[in-house]
């Protein structure tokens, strides 16, 4: 084992201790009553945990992608490929959203708050459509792929 892989597995043991203490501490603490401040607090305590994980998986991913795609080059050119996909995508489902504020229960709410306004309506059926789009592009390649695997 290189001194790489030994510092990643002491990192990892210790998220993975300081996890489990914030977990069972919050389990241990747990009570029924609405305005217990430290039951907040250590609700609290495990969201920001949450978010500082997230974060760092997220960065750790993210530099290892681009320090693997300038490090191999059909390895930059296939990821280029992937995003110039993935921006197509995103494009095409822009086009086709709509800024029209849906009709729901309690929309009157959203609305006078500012929490809902055209800018969101587009962008969340944005999100909606590329979602749309890209399952039915898994689907298609699925059966795609059994139907070329029949003819083989």
């Amino acid at each position: 084992m290189g001194k790489t892989a030994k510092i990643v597995t002491i990192v990892l043991w210790a998220l993975i201790i300081v996890s489990t203490i914030l977990l069972v501490s919050l389990f241990v603490n747990i009570s029924d009553v609405d305005t217990d401040p430290t039951m907040g607090r250590w609700i609290n305590s495990n969201l920001v945990w949450s978010y500082i994980l997230v974060a760092v998986g997220a960065g750790v991913a993210v530099l290892s992608g681009l320090f693997h795609m300038f490090t191999d080059k059909k390895a930059a050119k296939s990821g280029l490929i992937s995003l110039g996909f993935m921006a197509v995508v995103v494009l095409v489902a822009y086009l086709l959203a709509s800024p029209e504020i849906p009709q729901f229960i309690g929309v009157d709410k959203f609305l006078a708050d500012g929490t809902l306004n055209e800018r969101v309506a587009k962008l969340t059926d944005t999100g909606l459509y590329a979602t749309y789009i890209l399952l039915g592009l898994a689907v298609l390649s699925v059966a795609s792929s059994a139907v070329m695997r029949l003819f083989r």
